[in-house]
């Protein structure tokens, strides 16, 4: 969707209701009090009222906008910016072009929707072959301020990564592509350590059983093969691990090129939410104008719970 073809579809508050209406109506709704189905719209109070008990839901019951007063064209318009944009946009780009007076508000609205984007991915578990690697990204942390920081692994400044990245496998491509397999899916997770419990862990959580993993020869991978058919470990020089792992070298390159050129930097309580917007329009990079909408449902679909 172009910007142009945006302002047409939405000129105004009403109509961004209205289109906010109809999908969630599309998508049905339940009363939460007695479980009916069948609703009509109560014009005056702009909710759905339960046909069978009179209970009222409101448009922003149930959905992301749940407790929040901010104007629904608010929303849209974050929407289309966050999915239409290539890099992704900061939150003070978005106030400006709002007008809205308070940052707060804006940066919280848009961590609900990228929130809403790693639930998203959250469904589907990776299966196949896949990229095994961590990689750190460097974020702020006020309480560690005072403390002389450290280089390498633990650094204050690092926080660590799980990087998972789908590939298929291609025998005989042609000499003009760089890397031997086609990339699919990626999925990052902060993690607090790189231990193999907790690569374990966090890999059972977004990988089917039946996965093969790929991985070099860190030792917090030893044990993968625990939660895996397969493990092919590479023992590499670390210039040379790119070789071993190409998409998950480049996702993790992409994505700290990404955050460098639109964020800057940020707190290390907030890297999950950036890593969920970078992954989700990266996995749906072939869906066009139709990425908007996708993203307008899934907020309509889930609750915000504050996590």
């Amino acid at each position: 969707m172009k910007f142009n073809e945006f302002l047409k579809q939405f000129p105004d508050e009403e109509s961004c209701l209205q289109h906010f209406r109809k999908v969630k109506e599309s998508q049905g709704i339940t009363c939460p009090k007695c479980g009916n189905t069948v609703h009509y719209w109560n014009k005056r109070h702009k909710s759905h009222d339960c046909a069978e008990c009179g209970y009222r839901t409101t448009l922003r019951s149930g959905t992301v906008m749940e407790s929040s007063k901010l104007p629904f064209h608010y929303w849209l318009y974050a929407i289309f910016l966050m999915t239409m944009t290539k890099k992704g946009v900061s939150a003070l780009e978005v106030q400006r072009q709002l007008g809205h007076k308070r940052y707060e508000p804006i940066w919280a609205m848009m961590h609900k929707i990228r929130a809403i984007m790693g639930h998203r991915d959250d469904k589907y578990d990776l299966d196949g072959v896949v990229e095994l690697d961590d990689a750190f990204f460097k974020t702020h942390n006020e309480s560690d301020d005072d403390q002389p920081t450290k280089r390498g692994r633990g650094s204050q400044e690092q926080t660590t990564v799980l990087v998972m990245a789908k590939v298929d496998p291609k025998r005989g491509r042609p000499k003009k592509h760089k890397k031997s397999s086609a990339f699919r899916y990626v999925k990052m997770v902060v993690i607090p350590n790189s231990s193999s419990e907790t690569m374990n862990q966090n890999l059972s959580e977004h990988a089917t059983n039946e996965v093969i993993i790929k991985s070099d020869g860190w030792k917090g991978f030893n044990n993968i093969k625990d939660v895996s058919a397969k493990h092919i470990k590479k023992i590499v020089p670390p210039k040379e691990a790119s070789k071993v792992l190409p998409w998950v070298h480049t996702m993790i390159s992409n994505a700290k090129r990404t955050f460098l050129g639109i964020n800057h930097h940020f707190k290390e309580e907030y890297l999950q939410y950036y890593l969920n917007e970078f992954c989700y329009k990266t996995n749906r990079r072939y869906f066009n104008d139709h990425l908007f909408d996708r993203l307008v449902i899934a907020s309509i679909e889930t609750t915000w719970y504050g996590k």
